[in-house]
């Protein structure tokens, strides 16, 4: 506990100034605005309004809600806690879901999947990454989240490119509230969290907090996790007015364990092994660097006003500020001087040109957002129409802090500098009309203008400049059909741009922005608590930027354009209430990915391939949940995950292959009522991987050219990486809630 209030007052006075300052500029200026008679909608729903779609849209979506998180809400980050949604396929640096994790959709990567928090754009602006890990236990501050699978609708920022997860984060609270989280478990995972509400206070004014710290040791060695993390939100309320400072961040820092394993025996012998900070001393001995770290801070500023003026018009107003600031730091072995802009020395006679040292690469970064809508409604149209104005300025530089031998180097000295600005603004309109009493018509248009500039060098000391334009129109049309209470039909076309990001650029200055028409066809059946859901989809890209399973030397993935290539696939989802007290809840999603034709270079001469598989993109993916509660207060389910095999390359290479797998998880919950201090207690159990399987769910695929061995004959040489996943684990928690 102390840990905690001590990491508070790592708050500087400055930003709980300027929160405290936003409230009281905003509420006096609620204070004028009157109550309507008639109250619509939650006040915290409409914040997202514009990224989200309702249950009848001809959109695909899955809703989770804050009860339905909380069930395994233990330690691990939000791709984990999403795994059993449809078409999900999600993944963990360090194997247990503690630190860097990973989600694909549909095979759709994580920089081409559009996540907003609060109608904000999260996704880094550069990297279009997702890093989940810069928000540890931020599971604990959601309220609700919505993943939109396919194109989805139109969001400010950057559009989805095959999904989007929308987060809301905790709506404000009318009674006080209090809540003491502890959880441990496997690899000495632990994870402490304290909440509060003050309720609203004199009926209009609420704050209410968070301060969490994960630490995980990781399945994999060495692959260790300090999460220090803060939720801050400031709420004021007057009728149809709501305004909100929310304040959130963390501080991350975790043993790198992004190398994957290469070695085949010890994939099979020692599949925890990690060649991150390997080196040998000076009697050849392997040792590990101990501070071979991520280590990065990630501050969020929001402010959001929504004012609902009567009962046909709303509007909502976002602002954002983003800091971020970090490095790695690695120890490197004879490093030659000319790659770190050092001069060779002579001592006692002897060049020296080559040092062992540590190294930090930085990144220095703000990202600023206005975004705007307004909305208006009757009882047959709902329309949105809004806009989006983001900046983003980061620094990307390097350091030698430590050297063998130093040159002429001296303390805080850049062996390599440079920045990037990117500028993104976007307008949209989009609304759902009810044509009769069966057919409601839905329509999205938005336009999107992007400027990427950068300067300097990279930190291979190449000089990197990037100076591109973008416009991108993106329509979107749908239809739905009530055929009667029980059975709605919808069909929807969707079109989407998306530019390449930072990495993109460094591997080919030439590379394309990809480009996807998406047709989604749709049966929902709903008939008591009997639910099913049914939806086929043909994604048609050109130049889809796809992962080539290669990484650069920071870890980062590499893509290239594939020409032209498809996703076509069914997924299902059903709800079936067996008993009173037993309940299945299966989905299974059946695809084909293709290349349509890929042409390589191998053994120095180019191959066409022909049809290919997309890597990354199993063609089944199944999940089901057997829920049994017996007693009101006692819920036990069994969660079983099914990944078909997929490629890590776009050639189909024997060796990029990742085998199928199945696994299992058993989840308790059970609540205690009491008439105590406490409301109630929550215990909560999860045991992951119950039948201890040994499998994969991520790696990397690369080839290189020797020409060592014949000097007249090219020979293309294969290798691949992987990331064992953890076997048997568990977590365990309690909740105190008051």
């Amino acid at each position: 506990m102390k840990t905690l209030f001590n990491n508070l007052s790592k708050i500087s006075r400055q930003r709980l100034t300027l929160f405290i300052f936003l409230i009281s500029l905003c509420s006096a200026y609620g204070q004028e605005k009157q109550q309507d008679s008639t109250s619509v909608e939650k006040l915290d729903e409409v914040l997202v309004k514009a990224v989200r779609v309702k249950e009848k849209a001809p959109i695909t979506h899955s809703n989770v809600t804050k009860k339905e998180i909380a069930k395994r809400n233990l330690g691990q980050d939000i791709p984990m806690l999403l795994n059993f949604l449809p078409s999900v396929v999600t993944t963990t640096d360090a194997g247990a879901g503690v630190g860097y994790t990973g989600i694909r959709v549909r095979g759709v990567s994580s920089q081409s999947t559009n996540v907003t928090i609060n109608g904000i754009p999260y996704n880094d602006a550069e990297s279009l990454g997702t890093f989940w890990v810069n928000l540890g236990d931020f599971a604990s501050s959601v309220e609700s989240l919505q993943l939109q699978r396919g194109v989805g609708t139109s969001t400010n920022g950057s559009g989805a490119f095959g999904a989007s997860i929308n987060v809301l984060t905790d709506a404000f609270s009318k009674e006080a509230t209090g809540e003491i989280s502890k959880s441990f478990g496997s690899y000495n995972t632990r994870k402490h969290t304290v909440k509060y509400s003050t309720g609203l206070m004199n009926d209009h004014f609420e704050i209410a907090g968070r301060l969490s710290n994960i630490i995980s040791d990781g399945y994999i060695d060495r692959a260790s996790s300090d999460l220090k993390s803060y939720f801050l939100q400031g709420s004021y309320v007057n009728g149809n007015t709501l305004i909100k400072a929310v304040l959130f961040g963390g501080k991350e820092v975790t043993y790198q364990s992004w190398n994957g394993l290469e070695d085949l025996d010890k994939l099979k012998n020692d599949r925890t092994y990690n060649t991150a900070g390997e080196y040998e001393d000076d009697n050849g001995d392997i040792q590990f660097y101990d501070n071979e770290v991520d280590n990065y801070n990630q501050d969020h500023y929001q402010l959001h006003w929504n004012q609902r003026y009567n009962n046909n018009w709303s509007t909502t107003l976002g602002l954002n500020y983003t800091d971020g600031r970090g490095y790695f730091e690695q120890y490197k072995e004879d490093e030659d001087f000319g790659d770190y802009n050092l001069e060779e020395i002579t001592i006692g006679g002897e060049t020296i040109n080559t040092t062992d040292l540590i190294r930090r690469r930085w990144l220095d970064n703000s990202f600023y957002v206005v975004n705007a809508s307004a909305n208006y409604k009757n009882d047959n149209l709902d329309m949105i129409f809004g806009g989006s104005l983001s900046h983003y300025d980061g620094d990307h530089f390097g350091e030698v802090i430590w050297a063998e031998y130093a040159s002429q180097t001296e303390i805080r000295d850049r062996y390599y500098d440079g920045n990037s600005l990117k500028n993104d603004f976007s307008v949209f309109t989009k609304a759902n009309f009810r044509l009769n009493d069966k057919i409601s018509l839905y329509g999205d248009l938005q336009l999107r203008k992007v400027s990427y500039k950068t300067y300097g060098t990279t930190s291979d000391l190449v000089t990197f400049e990037v100076d591109k334009n973008f416009s991108f129109f993106n329509p979107k049309a749908g239809i739905t059909f009530e055929l009667n209470n029980n059975n709605s039909f919808y069909f929807s076309y969707a079109r989407a741009n998306r530019e390449p990001n930072r990495t993109d650029f460094e591997v080919d200055q030439s590379i394309k922005p990809e480009q996807l028409n998406d047709f989604e066809l749709g049966w929902r059946h709903r008939k008591g608590n009997f639910t099913f859901n049914a939806n086929a989809y043909y994604m048609l890209y050109n130049e889809q930027l796809v992962l080539s399973g290669e990484l650069d030397n920071v870890g980062n993935p590499i893509r290239t354009n594939s020409g032209k290539s498809y996703r076509l696939g069914l997924e299902l989802e059903a709800i079936l209430p067996v008993t009173s007290k037993l309940t299945l809840q299966p989905n299974m999603t059946i695809s084909t990915n293709k290349n349509k034709e890929t042409i390589i270079p191998f053994d120095g001469e180019l191959q066409n391939l022909g049809k290919t598989d997309i890597s990354f993109s199993p063609n089944l993916v199944a999940a089901n949940a057997i829920v049994f509660q017996p007693i009101e207060n006692l819920q036990v389910a069994l969660l079983s995950k099914y990944v078909g095999e997929q490629y890590m390359s776009n050639t189909e290479a024997k060796s990029s292959k990742l085998d199928s797998y199945f696994i299992n998880d058993l989840n308790i919950n059970y609540t205690l009522k009491t008439k105590s201090v406490f409301d109630s207690i929550v215990f909560t159990g999860l045991v992951n991987n119950i039948f201890n399987e040994k499998y994969i769910s991520n790696g990397y695929y690369y080839t290189y050219d020797d020409t060592w061995s014949d000097p007249n004959a090219v020979t293309t040489i294969e290798g691949a990486g992987f990331y064992p996943q953890a076997t048997t684990n568990f977590l365990v928690g309690m909740t105190l809630n008051f």
